[in-house]
């Protein structure tokens, strides 16, 4: 019996997301698992509240299509079939959760930068989809080390 079924990556889509894939992939070979991946985009106007003077809909569209670009990239990187890729927008932990519920995934993997002291308790994404999640989650260091 597999460990997990249906593994849920949630990246960043920067340089230090491509750290995950080897042991993404070494994981999930192992468990023989579906893999998903996720990237969560925050609209533009949880950025600059809901008081800007101009449509930023061209904008967020081209936000989106660069994702959905490195997305790929990072599938190709992967060498291991992809079930299913998610950009999304709006806040992130609460979208990592919805897609890891909505697809029935058991594990959720994502990067985390290992910050110390008060940063590692006020915020770092890892820990907010730590405390929000219905399955387990695995949080694999990126970045360099201190």
């Amino acid at each position: 019996m597999a460990l997990y079924k249906h593994i849920l990556v949630a990246i960043d889509l920067s340089d230090e997301s491509g750290l995950l894939l080897d042991k993404v992939r070494t994981l999930a070979e192992n468990c023989q698992a579906d893999l998903s991946l996720i990237h969560v985009i925050e609209p533009l106007s949880f950025a600059y509240g809901g008081d800007v003077p101009m449509d930023l809909t061209a904008i967020q569209e081209q936000l989106d299509e660069h994702a959905q670009s490195k997305m790929d990239r990072y599938c190709q990187k992967l060498n291991y079939p992809v079930r299913h890729t998610h950009i999304v927008s709006g806040h992130t932990e609460s979208e990592i959760h919805r897609i890891a519920e909505e697809q029935q995934c058991d594990l959720i993997i994502v990067g985390s930068h290992g910050r110390h002291g008060l940063a590692l308790l006020l915020g770092s994404t890892a820990n907010g989809v730590l405390h929000g999640a219905q399955c387990d989650v695995l949080a694999v260091r990126v970045g360099k080390e201190d």
